[in-house]
């Protein structure tokens, strides 16, 4: 047992040399639209962190990574790419140091990780709606009511952003806590 807490000790330390914060950054600044799976490959692989596609699809399957969302590529009949947000970097990252810390895919659902699909759908909800009435605001003719309910958009926008940072933060720090209570067990 020994060996084992061993291993899983040299494991986690490998991954917290492998991926900085400041990698991760740079990955979030570079690709602020999203990145697709391959692109996602290659960040890992670029670190020596084994990450496949089909490991990539299962933590999407199982609910641990947002949907891809199909983006048309410019030009006529080019067909489409799926783009993942820039997050999926950083919460793969999650996973990966949970696992090294022992966790089952089943804990990290179950305990840690079970907001995230619920957020990520609440993120794409809002989206839309502002989408939609941005869309709506624009046909108005009265440009007094135009410039006051997108003043009020406007403000119920920055208010969905900063409620969602915040359930991210919340989450953030459940799965710290959980991973450090992990580690120093």
């Amino acid at each position: 047992m020994l060996d084992t807490t061993h291993s899983n000790l040299s494991s986690a330390i490998g991954l917290a040399q492998s991926l900085t914060e400041s990698d991760l950054r740079r990955v979030e600044r570079q690709h602020p639209d999203g990145l697709t799976s391959s692109e996602i490959l290659q960040v890992y692989s670029g670190v020596g962190v084994p990450l496949s596609e089909a490991t990539l699809r299962k933590y999407v399957q199982l609910g641990l990574l947002p949907r891809s969302v199909r983006i048309g590529k410019k030009g006529k009949h080019q067909g489409s790419q799926g783009i993942y947000p820039v997050s999926v970097v950083r919460q793969i990252w999650q996973i990966k140091q949970m696992m090294a810390n022992d966790y089952t895919i089943e804990q990290i659902q179950r305990e840690v990780l079970f907001m995230r699909s619920d957020l990520e759908l609440l993120e794409r909800t809002l989206g839309g709606i502002f989408h939609k009435l941005e869309g709506t605001l624009k046909g108005q003719r009265s440009d007094v009511l135009a410039r006051l309910v997108t003043r009020k958009a406007n403000d119920a926008k920055a208010l969905s952003s900063e409620l969602i940072t915040r359930l991210e933060a919340i989450e953030r720090q459940l799965m710290t806590k959980e991973v450090a209570s992990l580690s120093a067990g």
